[in-house]
């Protein structure tokens, strides 16, 4: 059973959480958002209170059981491995999302030959491994990564711990075919095909999504905005503010804020 919780009241938002996480990972952004939005807080097939929907991991079908679940027109916020599942609902289903956030998502999130912008495969290839010697270790390991760049980190690294494990863990599976999924997609060439505005917010000290990569993106179909965050992999966590603001300002400019 996939679990949508809903706070707030006005225009419909969806918020996609990240790889081994859980909507609970934006509660310094969700209360902002609820300000102005009615916002849709998915968990994810396999995590959190969705940890015993057994569906396989497919960013794609999951973007499809989430438009089915949740209103028309709605701008779909998604981060990190959220901002993948975002995507293909705005290049499959363009009537259900009127406008495009993607927070810390790249179309590609490995390198290649002809894609700098992107981590070593190298290292996803390392948590692979990593989680079937040590689930906790590797997911805690992740999460620091994840807040190099950010202020106070060894104190945020504390909370988003305790945070993280709060609804249960996520089997093992998903979590492999999770590292999976990412390693594969490609989004590249589709990015132009966005028909719907779309902003890409980027934290400028990233270590796992280059701000580059989003930089690019932003610049692919003509109707992409791109803001660039002085944070890590989550600016929602270190300056939740000024995200909102930024979503604050691209929905003004859909007219329905």
């Amino acid at each position: 059973m996939l679990h949508i919780e809903t706070v707030g009241a006005g225009p419909d938002l969806v918020l996609i959480h990240g790889w081994a996480m859980h909507c609970g990972i934006f509660a310094p952004l969700t209360p902002l958002l609820a300000e102005r939005f009615r916002v849709h807080l998915v968990d994810l097939p396999g995590h959190g209170f969705s940890r015993d929907d057994d569906a396989p991991v497919d960013a794609r079908a999951w973007a499809a059981r989430i438009a089915e679940s949740t209103p028309r027109n709605a701008i779909w916020v998604g981060w990190s491995m959220g901002g993948l599942v975002a995507l293909h609902a705005a290049l499959d289903g363009s009537d259900h999302v009127r406008g495009l956030v993607e927070i810390a998502n790249s179309p590609r999130f490995v390198a290649a030959a002809d894609w700098s912008h992107a981590m070593a495969p190298k290292v996803l290839e390392g948590f692979e491994k990593g989680l079937e010697r040590d689930y906790r270790a590797t997911v805690e390991g992740f999460l620091a990564l994840e807040l190099i760049g950010s202020p106070n980190p060894q104190s945020m690294l504390r909370d988003l711990k305790a945070r993280v494990f709060e609804r249960g863990e996520p089997p093992l599976r998903v979590l492999v075919d999770g590292l999976r999924e990412l390693e594969t997609s490609d989004l590249r060439a589709r990015v132009v095909e966005l028909t719907m505005p779309n902003l890409w917010i980027a934290g400028r000290r990233d270590r796992l999504i280059h701000a580059e990569a989003m930089r690019w993106s932003s610049r692919q179909n003509g109707k992409g905005e791109y803001v660039e965050i002085d944070s890590g992999h989550a600016p929602f966590l270190s300056h939740p503010r000024e995200v909102a603001e930024a979503i604050f300002d691209f929905s003004a400019t859909l007219a329905i804020a």
